[in-house]
């Protein structure tokens, strides 16, 4: 079936400007259009008032009663229900937002009703999805530990891609940092990216930058309920006159250009974006291993859990050898370059061809 004759129906919950998920689906779907599908996307029509446990499962229930009106209807297009949420009907479930039981290990046990649901809603969207696109292996073992009763055979891994910018100029981002915050252009740039951040490290990526030897500017970026803790957490360190809390900001490639190392100390990750995203920028990632996108870094690159402070010492080995920066750089761009945007679309396409025909 040629792909005009196919409809793929995007499904995510929220719709945000921020985030990995939201910026990965702008990529595909901008993508798959330019392969001559028909897409849409379907975010929930809620009230936003809703507690976030009803939220969830209404806007399944939301998206399988869409799917049943429409099911039985005579039409010349093949409609494909491609869920990057969790849902009970999904023809595809891609699963960037991992196993909610592998997460919930790392974070403990909670009361909030937020985690039975996703769990009510996780078990039935592995079981009835035809299909399920693990943007890790991480992430394909997790599903099988945690819910063997899971085929095996249905579960594909397409790792994330990240449109990779053809030329970029580290010095003169650097340089148009320094003059916007106020530091000297000459110190390395050490660099975080993300929103939620006791998951994400920050904590972790502080006491780090605490025990550096070597002089560096830090910039943490991303958003944060409570900015004030972290920034007293910066002030106890006594590192809150080497980085920056800038919030969210919609430049982030920006950052990414203008640093030198990007560190992500995060509890769990199913494959974060934001490290291919600072490779591409020739820009060193070192993360933990419960992040996927470790996968893709050399071990050197990886630190065993997010509080694993051997990885000072690879920092401190960076900042003080500018040539062995300058060649990590080069091996970071070509780290990402096997993993562009157009990779990810062509075997997402071969088993959406595969299985849908």
């Amino acid at each position: 079936m040629e792909p005009h004759h196919k409809k793929i129906l995007f499904i995510r919950q929220k719709h945000t400007d921020f985030g990995g998920a939201e910026r990965y689906l702008q990529r595909l779907d901008s993508a798959m259009k330019r392969e001559g599908f028909q897409t849409e996307i379907l975010h929930s029509t809620l009230p936003k008032q809703l507690p976030s446990w009803l939220k969830a499962l209404l806007f399944s229930r939301q998206i399988c009663k869409i799917k049943d009106q429409t099911k039985n209807e005579k039409r010349q297009m093949t409609r494909i229900y491609f869920s990057l949420d969790r849902i009970t009907c999904p023809d595809i479930y891609r699963a960037g937002d991992g196993v909610h039981k592998a997460f919930l290990q790392t974070k403990g046990f909670s009361l909030n009703p937020l985690h039975l649901s996703y769990l009510w809603l996780e078990k039935r969207t592995f079981k009835n999805a035809r299909l399920i696109i693990a943007n890790s292996h991480l992430v394909r073992e997790q599903i099988l530990r945690f819910y063997p009763e899971t085929k095996p055979e249905k579960i594909h891994v397409v790792h994330n891609g990240v449109p990779i910018p053809e030329r970029f100029n580290k010095p003169e981002a650097k340089c148009s940092l320094a003059e916007e915050f106020g530091f000297d252009p000459s110190l390395p740039v050490l660099l975080f990216v993300g929103s939620g951040f006791e998951r994400k490290g920050v904590r972790e990526f502080l006491m780090i930058l605490s025990r550096l030897r070597y002089s560096c500017h830090a910039f943490i970026v991303g958003k944060e309920k409570h900015m004030g803790k972290y920034r007293k957490m910066a002030r106890e360190l006594g590192v809150a006159d080497h980085v920056i809390f800038t919030g969210s900001r919609t430049d982030v490639e920006r950052f990414y250009e203008g640093a030198d190392l990007f560190l992500f100390p995060t509890r769990y990750e199913p494959f974060s974006n934001v490290i291919p995203e600072a490779l591409s920028y020739g820009t060193v990632a070192l993360t933990t291993r419960q992040n996927g996108a470790s996968e893709i870094l050399p071990k050197a690159w990886v630190m065993d859990r997010p509080n694993d402070l051997s990885i000072v010492e690879t920092i401190d080995r960076f900042l003080s050898d500018p040539v062995q920066l300058e060649q990590s750089s080069r091996k970071a761009r070509t780290i990402v370059e096997q993993y562009p945007i157009e990779r990810n679309v062509r075997e997402t396409l071969e088993l959406i061809q595969r299985y849908f025909g």
